[in-house]
């Protein structure tokens, strides 16, 4: 496969993932902001914190108000992470390939664009609810992946979009669960109240994990929460099961088949991944989750940088991909 091609595939399936959480934590925070007591302040700052554009929004912004914040994640183009810009930039990369999708693929993510596009007209942002907007705009993207997995072969392609999916879906995880475990955690004199339950009750929907936490865990605990969103090996969106799948889809790409490495990004998530299938969460926690945190996105930003590498460096062709946040 040609490293444009692949490059373009990559960046699709990365750009797809950036966009349906980026729905999903907007949704999620609104309900958020509906449950608590009127009395306290509205919590949007972490949302951008969680998305590492902090600094490009208090360029723009005075305060973290809903709207503000909502437009800044959502419709601001100036923001190259916003979702917006996130399905624009999905859109022209799948226009590049367009011979290496699927009739239905293309014809969703070209749906879903338009979608978007009228509700930045619409001035979504404005409205007194718009979370009709951000479910319809996850429903589309899960529609997407499901066409995906119906109807495209399990070639190199499909490795590659699989590569960048997981990435991404580790990053946005460890970030979520790093800003809400410090920012939005409540008080001591909250532990155990109605209200510490919302914020982890929040926090787990971010990630789309709270049914399955409370089948598998029963009561909410901060330990487990940790060891559930970092290290269980069956849940699809923990930083453990993500890497487990990336690594999967590099070795598929390069035919290692799991007999040592090829290169340096087989090197790097094979290690990453080895250290998190034997860390423990007391200990994660003793030594500082946010210190640990920190760790894993700046070696999965590693691993990016060493696919850049290893497989599109020498032909990049959409001009500045927009890397994952430092």
């Amino acid at each position: 496969m040609l490293s444009r091609v692949a490059n373009s595939i990559y960046w699709l399936g990365r750009y797809l993932e950036r966009a349906e959480n980026y729905a999903r934590f907007i949704d999620v925070n609104f309900n958020l902001m509906l449950d608590l007591p009127g009395d306290l302040e509205e919590q949007w700052e972490p949302l951008v914190m969680a998305t590492g554009d902090d600094a490009l929004f208090r360029s723009k912004h005075a305060a973290f108000t809903k709207k503000e914040v909502i437009h800044f994640l959502a419709f601001d183009t100036d923001n190259p992470n916003s979702l917006i810009s996130s399905v624009t930039f999905a859109r022209e990369n799948a226009r590049i390939i367009r011979e290496n999708l699927t009739k239905e693929t293309w014809e969703k993510l070209n749906e879903t664009y338009h979608f978007v596009k009228r509700g930045a007209d619409k001035k979504e942002w404005m409205k007194e609810d718009p979370r009709g907007f951000f479910e319809n705009v996850k429903c589309q993207i899960l529609l997407l992946y499901g066409l995906a997995d119906n109807t495209v072969a399990r070639t190199e392609g499909w490795y590659f979009r699989q590569l960048g999916q997981f990435l991404e879906r580790a990053d946005k995880t460890a970030r979520i669960l790093d800003v809400k475990y410090h920012i939005l955690l409540p008080s001591t004199d909250e532990v155990g109240t109605p209200l510490d339950f919302l914020h982890w009750m929040a926090l787990l929907k971010s990630v789309t994990a709270f049914n399955t936490y409370r089948r598998l865990y029963g009561n909410i605990d901060p330990a487990g929460v940790v060891e559930f969103l970092v290290l269980n090996k069956y849940f699809p969106r923990s930083v453990f099961y993500c890497l487990k799948e990336a690594e999967s889809c590099l070795k598929k790409i390069t035919g290692s088949n799991g007999s040592g490495y090829t290169n340096s990004s087989e090197k790097a998530i094979g290690e990453l991944r080895s250290k998190l299938e034997y860390d423990d969460v007391a200990e994660i926690i003793q030594g500082g989750l946010h210190e640990y945190l920190e760790h894993l996105l700046i070696k999965t930003n590693f691993i990016s940088d060493r696919i850049n590498e290893n497989f599109f460096q020498i032909k990049d062709t959409f001009a500045n991909q927009i890397s994952v946040q430092g």
